[in-house]
C-alpha cells in the first residue's frame, strides 16, 4: 500500500512540477504561503513512507551517479524512482543513460585507454573512441567494433572540420565545442572516408587512431597484442604456450638470443608461435608519416596495399616491415600474403573460448576481428571492463564473479548490446 501511495505522490509531483522559487515571483504572498504549506505537507507525507521508499531514492541516486558521473536532475530522479518501485531497474538504468554525461564522460573514459599504447584515459576523442561511443549509443551488436565497415563522425549539420585521414582535427573540434555525443554523432562507412576497400575494414582495428598507435613503426605485432589487451582482457604473457609449432615465426626472431637457444624455446617461442600467425592478417597495412618533420606521426595516415600494388622491398603486397631484420634467422618464416591462422585454438589457450562455428583461419584483418569478437573472452572482457567502470572496483567476491558470469551470458543472448551490460551492472552495484 505504501509503495502504491508513494508512486501516486511522485506522479503528482511530476505532473505539477512544483518549483517554489518560480512561485515566489508570480504569486501573492498569501497564495505563496498556502502553496508552501501544501508542499510541506506533501514532503512530510512522502518522508514518512516505509524504509523501502528511502532505499529507492538512494538506489536511484546511486544508479545515476555510477552510470553518468553526475547527479540526476529532479525529473530524471523521480522517473527513475517510479521505475524502480515498479521493479524495472533496467528501464531505470536506461533512463539514467539518457543523460549526456553518460556519453561524454563515462563512455569517453571507458573507450579512451584502448586507443593508445600508454592507455591514457585523458587522450583526445578520436575515430576509435567516437565509434565505440556510437555503437553503445545505438545499442547495436558490439562485435562490430572489430569487424564492421563502420565509423562514427560528427553530424554534418555541425560546424566542424571535415574528417581527415591525416589528422584528428574533426574529433578535436567535437571535444573542444563540447558537442553532446548522445546526439552529435552519426554512423557512416569507414571505406567511404578512409579509401580502404570495404573488405579491408575491421572496425576500430583499421581506424586512424589505432593505426597511429599500433601500426606505428614496429612490425604490426602491436596490433595483435593491444587487441588482446583491450578487447579480450589478456596480455601475451598469460597466453605463452611453448607446445605450439614455431613454423610461422618470422625471420627477425633469434632462435638463440644471447647465444642460448633455451631462451627461445622456453620464452620467445611461447608468444611468437601464436602471435606471428595472427599478425599476418595485418601484412598489407602501414602507418605512413614523415619521421623528420613529424616524429610522433601526428599528421600521418593509414595506408593499405590494394590488389595490384607491390612493395619494392618484399616484391608482394606485404609491407616491408614484415621483412625487417631478415638476416637474424634467415630460415624463419617469410610473409608472402595476409593469410592468418589461430594456433591458440589448440592447447591451453582454448580457454579463450573460440567460436566453433568459425574455422580459426582466414584472410585479412576483418576475418581476424571476427575471430576475436566471437570468442568467449571478448564477451567476458567487455562485462569485466563495464563492471570496473560502473562499480568503481575490480570484482572481489564470489557474488561479483557470479554477476559477471551471468551478465556475460546475458550480453551474448541479447545480441551483444553493451548498453544493456551497463544497465545490468548498474543494477547490481546501485545498492552499495
Amino acid at each position: 500500500m505504501a509503495k502504491d501511495f508513494h508512486g501516486d505522490l511522485i506522479k503528482m509531483q511530476l505532473r505539477s512540477n512544483i518549483r517554489l522559487d518560480s512561485y515566489k515571483n508570480r504569486l501573492k504572498p498569501t497564495t505563496f504561503i498556502s502553496r508552501f504549506f501544501c508542499c510541506l505537507a506533501l514532503f512530510i507525507a512522502t518522508s514518512s513512507i516505509s524504509n523501502a521508499h528511502a532505499g529507492t531514492l538512494e538506489q536511484a541516486k546511486q544508479l545515476h551517479d555510477r552510470l553518468t558521473g553526475v547527479s540526476a536532475s529532479e525529473i530524471t530522479l523521480l522517473e527513475m524512482m517510479i521505475l524502480l518501485d515498479e521493479d524495472k531497474p533496467i528501464e531505470a538504468a536506461y533512463k539514467a543513460m539518457e543523460t549526456p554525461a553518460f556519453y561524454s564522460t563515462t563512455l569517453k573514459l571507458f573507450a579512451t585507454p584502448s586507443t593508445n599504447i600508454d592507455q591514457d584515459i585523458f587522450a583526445p576523442l578520436n575515430d576509435y573512441s567516437a565509434t565505440l561511443i556510437g555503437l553503445v549509443r545505438d545499442d547495436v551488436d558490439f562485435r562490430e567494433i572489430l569487424q564492421a565497415d563502420i565509423l562514427y563522425v560528427g553530424k554534418s549539420s555541425l560546424d566542424l572540420p571535415a574528417y581527415s585521414i591525416n589528422n584528428n582535427a574533426h574529433y578535436q573540434a567535437l571535444e573542444d565545442q563540447f558537442i553532446d555525443l548522445s546526439d552529435g554523432l552519426e554512423r557512416t562507412s569507414q571505406s567511404s572516408l578512409s579509401g580502404l576497400p570495404a573488405t579491408a575494414t575491421a572496425g576500430v582495428l583499421t581506424s586512424r587512431a589505432a593505426a597511429k598507435e599500433f601500426f606505428y613503426l614496429g612490425t604490426n605485432r602491436a596490433m595483435v597484442r593491444f587487441t588482446l589487451m583491450n578487447h579480450l582482457c589478456t596480455d601475451l604473457e598469460p597466453l605463452k604456450d611453448t607446445t605450439r609449432s614455431p613454423d610461422r615465426i618470422r625471420q627477425d626472431v633469434s632462435r638463440s638470443p644471447g647465444g642460448d637457444s633455451r631462451l627461445f624455446l622456453n620464452n620467445c617461442l611461447g608468444c611468437h608461435s601464436g602471435m606471428d600467425p595472427l599478425a599476418q592478417a595485418f601484412a598489407y597495412y602501414e602507418y605512413n608519416f614523415n619521421s623528420e618533420t613529424d616524429p610522433t606521426g601526428e599528421s600521418g595516415s593509414l595506408s593499405y596495399n590494394q590488389q595490384g600494388q607491390t612493395d619494392p622491398t618484399t616484391g608482394t603486397r606485404v609491407q616491408s616491415k614484415y621483412h625487417n631484420n631478415a638476416t637474424t634467422f634467415p630460415y624463419g618464416f617469410v610473409t608472402q600474403d595476409d593469410q592468418w591462422q589461430n594456433y591458440w585454438r589448440e592447447g591451453v589457450n582454448q580457454k579463450l573460448g573460440w567460436d566453433e562455428n568459425l574455422s580459426g583461419k582466414g584472410v585479412g584483418a576483418k576475418s581476424l576481428g571476427q575471430e576475436f569478437a566471437n570468442s568467449q573472452a571478448f564477451a567476458h572482457c567487455q562485462v569485466k571492463k563495464v563492471f570496473n567502470t560502473v562499480c568503481l572496483r575490480d570484482a572481489e567476491s564470489d557474488d561479483d564473479l557470479a554477476q559477471i558470469s551471468s551478465t556475460t551470458e546475458s550480453f551474448k543472448q541479447n545480441d551483444y548490446q553493451l548498453k544493456r551490460v551497463f544497465a545490468e551492472v548498474g543494477e547490481y552495484c546501485m545498492g552499495e
